[in-house]
């Protein structure tokens, strides 16, 4: 209420969420004289994004890019309303306009745009629209020069820390695992009924995209792996078109994503990793890498 009431004092809108309200006092009255529109955050250097998403009191970690990202996302979008569950209802055009301001690539069906905005509201997780509780505990910082610049010093020691801790789940996976994952989607296929064995020769062409949704839901998830996780890849597969109707076919998807996700490292729940056979995958993956090294040496 006294953000409505100190908007409406202002003249703002005062409606929106308390996020929503308190970005939008923030952009006015305390970076007024500061380009915050999309071509004026495409101008900020790594540093200044960075000391802003501070102000705003949102995660400020990142590559540019991401930092571009989130602070274009809290600016002007809700995180309630804009989530990977409402991409579903958006038009075509309306998809183009958010792979266009995320920096997108913008060609593809209504399917791959909503695939591509999900990627990143999924690798941003709620970085772009919860406000830090160190906000609430210190209020504003100044937003001077001078307060910029000694953030932005300490947000690169920041930067750096958070960096290599996600590089982990950035960083492609041995092509051993990813044929292991192969195997393991396709294996003794010949005893399902025809739709299943299609789905799994389907979904097994693509098992490359299937390591980076892996990849990019363990980035927004802070490394961990359980159920909520699980839910989540089969939501975003199904939006990008994966047969996944039948139970089996999302069965063999989890248990290949989870080994995927232990493979990089991931902390793995209790009721996750009583489903999986880590020793046997990790044996696979020897093996495959051994074969690989027998190979090189003749040749």
């Amino acid at each position: 209420m006294e953000l409505r009431d100190r908007a409406e004092a202002e003249g703002f809108s005062k409606t929106g969420s308390v996020e929503v309200l308190r970005a939008r006092l923030i952009q006015h009255l305390v970076l007024g004289e500061m380009d915050l529109s999309w071509e004026g955050i495409q101008s900020l250097t790594h540093k200044e994004s960075g000391a802003v998403l501070k102000v705003f009191g949102i995660k400020s970690s990142g590559s540019h890019k991401e930092r571009r990202q989130r602070l274009w996302l809290h600016l002007n979008f809700d995180s309630r309303r804009l989530s990977v569950e409402h991409l579903a209802d958006m038009e075509r055009d309306e998809l183009h306009e958010l792979c266009l301001r995320l920096e997108l690539p913008l060609t593809g069906t209504r399917t791959v745009l909503m695939g591509h905005v999900a990627g990143v509201l999924t690798s941003q997780g709620r970085g772009w629209g919860r406000i830090k509780r160190s906000l609430w505990r210190t209020g504003i910082p100044d937003a001077n020069a001078e307060a910029l610049d000694s953030e932005a010093a300490e947000e690169e020691d920041e930067f750096v820390e958070v960096e290599a801790v996600e590089e982990a789940f950035e960083n492609n996976s041995p092509v051993a695992v990813l044929e292991d994952a192969q195997d393991m989607l396709v294996k003794d296929i010949d005893k399902s009924d025809s739709d299943v064995q299609g789905a799994l020769l389907t979904i097994g062409a693509r098992v490359e995209e299937l390591e980076r949704m892996v990849g990019s839901i363990l980035r927004g998830h802070s490394g961990n792996w359980g159920s909520s996780e699980e839910g989540l890849l089969l939501r975003l597969a199904d939006r990008r078109g994966w047969p996944l109707d039948n139970e089996e076919v999302c069965s063999r998807v989890v248990s290949v994503a989870t080994n995927i996700a232990e493979s990089k490292g991931a902390k793995i729940g209790e009721g996750v990793r009583t489903r999986i056979d880590a020793g046997a995958t990790m044996r696979r993956v020897r093996e495959r890498m051994e074969y690989a090294g027998t190979l090189i040496e003749d040749d």
